[in-house]
């Protein structure tokens, strides 16, 4: 459906730096080598990222950039893309349980700081989930956003447990993803509300594992990164775009999804890659409608005085050919007269 191979030729997402903040990233996967910076720990405090201890930042990470290789089919999106990798949570769900360890919301609204102003990033996934909204983290987002970072977040798996408030997804300026299965319609689990966006796949979703393997996952914390990775390749082939303007040309060019237009279930509709990296836009806004010209007038006298005005000139055309025949009845009346007299002679000299 995302077909990378074809969006090579347009983007590769050379020269974008993305942001991974999640539990880290195995560099040392074949397919991630050397497209892995250090990055930061803000779990336990260490120089750098490059490892991961649960599997969830690495595969998160290999949707956007995993290289191609002729071992396997599946690659990243944007595998010209610099993966930035930022621990905060290790925390899985295990049995319906939550196990690990899991940083604070101000370590979390540290790693997003540190993301746009150490790390350099173009944008961030957000593939965590918060249930209460923190004052801290909104601010962040915010000056990612203000910064011209681009964020990208998931809406979260829990649909059919309460289907909470899920943060940072519904900040303003986040770009909200749910997850889609493989018929194109929303995962039972996949959050449903205004702050989804987008829809992409999620549900199963191939990615990279520990070591050199792969495997088969599901959740909205994997369908973000495809538009995170789309994100990257617009920046790519048009630095210039703002947060804003990313975000209006991937909800542009989605595919209409079940629901219609913007619909709480599926938001603008589904990812499509290809259509965002070649189609043309519109302007952002309608061209004004022109103004009414007010006539201060009654219409009905209006319509009077124009029945008026044509009944005048009707009768002064009929008055004028009127005039016009009398005066051509009164010259043929003096040439008959005359004629009479002459005994229809012709004028002329008298004869002797």
């Amino acid at each position: 459906m995302y077909a990378p191979k074809n969006l090579a030729s347009f983007a590769t997402g050379a020269g974008v730096r993305v942001a991974v903040i999640d539990s880290g990233v195995d560099a040392g996967h074949p397919q991630l080598r050397g497209h892995v910076d250090d990055g930061r720990d803000f779990l336990h405090a260490d120089a750098d990222a490059k490892q991961d201890c649960a599997d969830h930042g690495t595969g998160v990470a290999s949707i956007i950039a995993a290289q191609p290789t002729s071992e396997t089919g599946f690659q990243g999106l944007a595998p010209g893309a610099t993966i930035v990798p930022v621990r905060i949570s290790e925390q899985q769900e295990i049995d319906g349980k939550a196990v690990g360890d899991r940083g604070t919301p101000a370590q979390f609204a540290q790693a997003i700081d540190w993301a746009v102003d150490q790390g350099k990033v173009r944008v961030i996934n957000l593939s965590l989930v918060m249930t209460d909204p923190n004052g801290e983290v909104t601010a962040a987002v915010k000056r990612a956003h203000d910064a011209g970072v681009v964020v990208v977040a998931a809406v979260g798996n829990n649909a059919t447990k309460g289907n909470p408030l899920p943060f940072p997804a519904a900040d303003d300026g986040v770009i909200g993803v749910g997850a889609v299965t493989s018929a194109g319609v929303r995962a039972d689990f996949s959050q449903h509300g205004d702050y989804v966006d987008l829809m992409a796949f999620g549900a199963p979703v191939t990615v990279a594992a520990r070591g050199s393997g792969h495997a088969n996952v599901q959740g909205t914390s994997f369908s973000t990164p495809f538009v995170a990775a789309t994100a990257a390749l617009l920046l790519q082939r048009n630095p210039g775009l703002t947060p804003d303007e990313v975000e209006r040309r991937l909800t542009a060019t989605a595919d209409p999804a079940p629901g219609g237009e913007k619909s709480p279930e599926y938001g603008a509709g589904l990812l499509n890659p290809y259509r965002a990296l070649t189609e043309s836009l519109g302007p952002d806004q309608r061209a004004p409608v022109a103004p009414v010209v007010m006539r201060p007038g009654d219409p009905a006298a209006e319509a009077l005085a124009a029945r008026r005005a044509r009944s005048q000139d009707s009768a002064l055309l009929f008055a004028g050919i009127g005039a016009g025949l009398v005066l051509l009845l009164a010259v043929a009346a003096i040439v008959v007269r005359a004629g009479r007299r002459r005994g229809w002679q012709a004028a002329g000299p008298e004869l002797p």
